[in-house]
């Protein structure tokens, strides 16, 4: 999920660099590339991965 998110972030500084839009400070494209960075290093850190199950609660057959 926040690789989504991260995925999105980067669509947004690629379009604001490619249009040479001018904003805030904060929302300057090198700004949210790192911000999309850190999206992805959480997502790949297993961070927002979602539910899982102990392995000791499942069910034997």
């Amino acid at each position: 999920m926040l690789a989504a998110v991260g995925a999105v972030v980067f669509a947004i500084a690629y379009l604001i660099n490619v249009t040479n839009t001018s904003t805030d400070a904060a929302f300057t494209p090198q700004a949210l590339t790192i911000a999309g960075l850190c999206f992805v290093a959480l997502h790949l850190a297993g961070f927002g991965a979602g539910w899982s199950y102990p392995a000791g609660r499942r069910r034997r057959r």
